[in-house]
């Protein structure tokens, strides 16, 4: 089971972790809270008033950082393409009305990784086994996902086969540990939705 989740008998998943890889995903998912930014603390802990909160407005340009930008695309148009005025004010208008949401709860799925990993007792060399219930499950796979659409974005992988390439770097390239950690991320990613889904 190490670095592998497997199917828990009434839902959710487990996997073995040990000490490195806990500092490792935790320290990702800190990063990425840092990436998505604060939350807006003048809502209060439940919002002081939900329809008002419903109806805030957002940025209505996308973010000029490429892995934000990666995180909260475009609703029309192509990424990387030119967009028409139509799709532009249809983008931007969406855009304002979702991306608080949306960033809400990207930092509320990493969050719940940084709690579940601060959770576990790792001594030394031995892996501890991490249980996560059905609602844990989903908001790992969306920090999961979401740390690999940043990192993806830092290396500039467009495409599945940018990953391949990027595998084959010498060991001194300054890139090849956040390729390791691309890939391991993916490894852990699909073995969660594997436990889910089997």
């Amino acid at each position: 089971m190490a670095g592998h989740f497997e199917p828990l008998s009434g839902g959710g998943a487990a996997v073995a972790l040990d000490e490195v890889e806990v500092s490792i995903l935790r320290s990702l998912a800190v990063q990425l809270l840092e990436l998505i930014g604060p939350g807006d603390e003048s809502a209060g802990p439940e919002g002081a008033d939900p329809l008002a909160r419903l109806f805030a407005e957002g940025p209505s340009e996308p973010p000029s950082d490429p892995a934000l930008a990666r995180l909260f695309p475009d609703a029309y148009g192509d990424p990387g393409a030119r967009q028409d005025p139509q799709e532009r004010a249809h983008a931007a208008e969406f855009r304002r009305y979702t991306e608080n949401d949306l960033r809400d709860r990207k930092r509320e799925d990493a969050l719940a990784v940084v709690r579940s990993l601060d959770s576990l007792a790792v001594a030394g060399d031995k892996a501890a086994v991490l249980r996560l219930a059905p609602e844990d499950c989903r908001r790992w796979l969306g920090a999961l996902n979401d740390l690999r659409l940043a990192i993806g974005a830092r290396l500039e992988i467009a495409h599945d086969d940018d990953s391949e390439a990027l595998l084959r770097l010498p060991d001194e390239d300054p890139r090849k540990p956040m390729v390791m950690a691309y890939l391991w991320l993916g490894g852990l990613q699909e073995s969660l939705v594997e436990a889910l889904i089997g």
